[in-house]
């Protein structure tokens, strides 16, 4: 009988996209961003009022999409494939702050983007959440932002629970091309 290892088999799984979270800040090795011009009552330390701010790097701040009140980011740190954050454009971190017209567009853009998600990646399910509050889990809680989490049936492997890791098998800049592809089309037809 061959030597058997004494140890379990592992696998590695890549994912160079957390290391900004687990150091708490970008990747040493990325290019500086473009000084951005600032919305007012912009909080400059906000990485929403950030993106907000700076149009020309979409692409690269995962900016989905964005309208007169309203902007659509990537989860830089997803919790599944497809996690997009909705947020308003002015930093708000209130419901009450929000005027009857953010309100309005918000929830129609999280509604266009569930529509979106369900049509471009099959999603058969959804999980839609905002964290209102520091003590409620809101990791941003100064800047509204909802999250379109799409599921799919068995989603929710062994890997969370005995390995304590999620697998995403899709990278953010091809996640980001097919939806600003999808919306394109949709404004075109």
């Amino acid at each position: 009988m061959p030597d058997q290892p004494s140890h379990p088999r592992y696998e590695q799984l890549w994912a160079p996209w957390r290391l900004g979270y687990i150091l708490g800040g970008e990747e040493q090795d990325e290019a500086p961003r473009a000084e951005p011009e600032w919305l007012p009552a912009a909080d400059q330390t906000c990485f929403i009022c950030h993106d907000a701010a700076t149009a020309p790097d979409d692409r690269r701040n995962f900016v989905v999409a964005r309208g007169p009140k309203s902007i659509v980011i990537l989860n830089r740190y997803p919790y599944n494939n497809g996690h997009i954050l909705v947020a308003p454009l002015v930093h708000k971190g209130r419901l009450d702050q929000l005027a009857d017209d953010e309100h309005l567009e918000l929830m129609q853009t999280v509604t266009k983007l569930v529509g979106l998600v369900e049509r471009t990646m099959n999603a058969e399910g959804f999980n839609v959440g905002l964290n209102l509050g520091k003590i409620a889990g809101a990791g941003l809680p100064g800047h509204l932002h909802w999250h379109i989490v799409p599921r799919w049936s068995g989603d929710t492997n062994f890997m969370p629970v005995f390995a304590g890791a999620r697998v995403i098998p899709q990278s953010l800049d091809t996640l980001w091309e097919l939806l600003t592809e999808a919306l394109g089309a949709e404004k075109a037809g």
